[in-house]
């Protein structure tokens, strides 16, 4: 029996989870907390020494945890960048997360090739604060005198496996992880050295695309260490993810991916054209508002947290008596109204209670996931079934609403590392050089059925309210 190992660094600890190669059981266990102080005001700092995911590698892997392994798999956060200088060290602290400093450094560059379709054609996805070419352009700007300094690039999950390896000459990376670059093209599976140049002002080495069953090497005592890969391509393998499948993720924003056998490219840059980590695409359509829509309805409502929302919600019908939210709280990316607000519409004396405003709260964002998964439909992705990830996807009023307006079955996986179960499934395909055909997760299914009819007419009448707040939004 083969055992084999996944390790999640996530932004803010380490997880590993160690498996049997053959079946996927999970044999034992790790955690442990980044050793990162909280950024001024309590959030996530935008700065973090890369050393703190191995001292937190370390601590998860502590107590003999990893005797008997045979093989490693990484995933880790996606869109840190780790800017290394010519002997290997870090010029400065890795860049991570969703930068908003980087905010200006996305439009100067989506300027500088001349657009959002000039980006979409060149790497399938137009620049955002989060991106590492984003973050390059910012520390030109910003910081030159450290840009200066740069000779090469790895990304969170690069940086780990090279550590692993013992800091061998040869750098690799994955498609999964290469493709958030935004200097690394889905569609032709290259680098574009010249967006690298264009946002640092000069070339910089970047790491080799290996293969997804490709070993990254083996460490001096006999680990094998696979490719990696980002958390997101990691936690779609360790789901089961495949074609006919998409996730929906119900965080304070949303996202919607789905398994597709080609790139898409988008030009009006609503879709992100991501790799997956088994040789297929990711296609990603992000919408602003999800959760925050529910947690902002809570507030107002004056109720203590999300299970009394959603309790309050299912006393209501779907339709919610004519009320319909437009979820723009933060503007939205889908569709592109960076600068819209909320609205409310259908206020009548019989709908001002408080149940059928938490139901249109519901609707609303759910309708919004709903219209980025008709992006991905009008492409020509299949979506058979729906996989709801998050913690609002065991609320009842999720749960009951999701399959009338998603028009399809929902599958609500049991809470599991998921990234780090992908990671270890990696680890296993490169140890035995066969894909590992894993049981799925479990989890609890829910069928449209007789309600498909209601749902479309509730999609119906939000893409009406839609259309006529916001005309040709998705023309």
């Amino acid at each position: 029996m083969g055992i084999v190992a996944g390790l999640d660094s996530s932004p803010d600890f380490t997880r590993i989870v160690v498996c049997d190669a053959d079946t996927g059981a999970v044999l034992k266990q790790g955690y442990a907390p980044h050793p990162v102080e909280a950024a001024e005001g309590g959030g996530r700092p935008a700065d973090v020494d890369p050393q703190a995911w191995l001292l937190s590698l370390g601590e998860a892997a502590s107590g003999g945890l990893l005797d008997g392994v045979q093989a490693i798999g990484v995933s880790a956060q996606q869109n840190a960048l780790v800017p290394l200088d010519n002997h290997g060290n870090t010029v400065r602290p890795a860049l991570v997360g969703n930068d908003r400093r980087a905010q200006v450094a996305a439009v100067d560059l989506i300027d500088a090739l001349g657009g959002r379709e000039a980006w979409a054609q060149a790497v399938g996805c137009v620049p955002q604060s989060a991106q590492p070419v984003t973050k390059l352009r910012w520390l030109a700007r910003t910081e030159p005198e450290a840009a200066r300094h740069v000779t090469a690039l790895m990304q969170a999950p690069d940086w780990l496996v090279w550590q692993l390896l013992g800091r061998p000459a040869r750098r690799t990376t994955d498609r999964g992880g290469a493709s958030g670059t935004g200097y690394w093209s889905a569609a032709t599976g290259a680098y574009r050295p010249d967006l690298v140049e264009l946002a640092l002002g000069h070339q910089a080495v970047l790491p080799e695309v290996i293969g997804p069953a490709e070993p990254a090497g083996t460490t001096p005592e006999g680990l094998l260490i696979s490719a990696g890969t980002g958390e997101t391509m990691a936690a779609a393998f360790g789901l089961g993810v495949q074609r006919g499948d998409a996730v929906v993720s119900l965080g304070a924003s949303g996202s919607v991916m789905a398994v597709h056998h080609e790139a898409l490219v988008d030009a009006g840059g609503m879709i992100t054209s991501l790799a997956d980590a088994t040789g297929m695409h990711l296609p990603v359509v992000h919408t602003m508002n999800a959760v925050r829509v529910l947690r902002g309805t809570a507030e107002m409502l004056g109720v203590t947290d999300l299970e009394e929302l959603s309790a309050l919600a299912v006393k209501s019908t779907p339709g919610a008596h004519g009320l319909v939210l437009l979820p723009y709280l933060e503007g939205e990316k889908t569709p592109n109204l960076p600068h819209a607000a909320g609205t409310l519409t259908g206020l009548r004396r019989e709908s001002m209670k408080p149940e059928h405003l938490a139901r249109a709260a519901f609707e609303g964002m759910l309708c919004g996931l709903g219209d980025a998964l008709d992006v991905l439909r009008a492409r020509g992705v299949e979506v058979r079934r729906v996989f709801l990830l998050g913690a609002a996807a065991e609320l009842p009023a999720v749960q009951a609403a999701a399959p009338m307006l998603f028009g399809t079955q929902v599958v609500v996986p049991q809470p599991a590392d998921y990234a780090a179960i992908g990671a270890a499934r990696q680890a296993a395909w490169a140890l035995t050089g066969q894909l590992p055909y894993w049981q799925g997760a479990a989890a609890q299914v829910f069928e449209p059925g007789e309600e498909l009819a209601v749902g479309q007419a509730v999609r119906q009448q939000y893409a009406t309210v839609r259309e006529q707040t916001h005309p040709g939004a998705f023309s």
